[in-house]
């Protein structure tokens, strides 16, 4: 299976919809609070001198998107990858200063991803170099928001190599699905095919290379990925 190194021929397909993922990914930091707290007093030091009062985004850039059953390439010293598993939210219309109250209207459907990185000490100032790197996004197939009763209700488990190693669920975070989405439209405007991601958990778990990774998030889907050393 070959590593992968760039966009995937095809994203994930949204069979209900007449068009394809955009291929532009956001992904919501600090977004646990439990991320939030760990950054204890650093949160009052400069320059920001206090917690975050709007979303925090870092965007994935093309070459990070990978599909489901793709190897991810893990760089030659690095001796874990820190997973992601999360839901992912597809937006169906031109989205701006979307209510809160009605924020799920504008989701067209959902995806499972794993939004990998090198191990980061603090989420407080992460650098490009350990998130931005090639297939280190994997999404899985997208679901209609209409087969998911509430997206704040769903529970996230972790395999690697066969055996549950997490267990997690998309609620308790800083700004739920539908408030994150009213939040982050409120000072940006997202696309039809863009997609959001909910944040990583804070006690998401390392994987090593040559282990096998499923992310399994029932009524979503599940997402395969093997993690392979690169050479130096």
């Amino acid at each position: 299976m070959p590593v992968s190194t760039n966009l995937p021929a095809t994203l994930p397909r949204l069979d209900f919809a007449p068009w394809r993922l955009s291929g532009v990914v956001y992904t919501a930091l600090l977004n646990d609070p439990r991320q939030v707290a760990a950054l204890g007093d650093a949160v009052h030091q400069p320059p920001y001198k206090a917690p975050p009062a709007h979303p925090v985004l870092a965007v994935r850039p093309r070459n990070t998107l990978a599909g489901d059953g793709d190897a991810i390439g893990v760089p030659a010293g690095a001796d874990a990858l820190r997973t992601g598993p999360g839901l992912g939210l597809v937006i169906g219309r031109t989205a701006c200063r979307v209510p809160a109250a009605s924020a799920l209207d504008w989701i067209a459907g959902y995806l499972v991803a794993n939004d990998l990185s090198l191990p980061i000490s603090s989420h407080y100032r992460p650098a490009v170099r350990q998130m931005a790197r090639d297939g280190f996004c994997p999404l899985g197939p997208a679901v209609p928001a209409g087969a998911v009763a509430d997206p704040d209700a769903l529970a996230i488990t972790l395999a690697l190599d066969g055996a549950v190693v997490w267990q997690g669920h998309t609620s308790g975070r800083v700004r739920g699905v539908a408030q994150l989405l009213a939040d982050v439209t409120d000072f940006m405007t997202l696309q039809p095919g863009d997609v959001l991601l909910l944040g990583i958990p804070a006690d998401a778990p390392l994987a090593a290379p040559g282990q096998a990774m499923v992310v399994d998030m029932p009524g979503v889907g599940r997402l395969h990925n093997t993690l392979v050393a690169e050479a130096a």
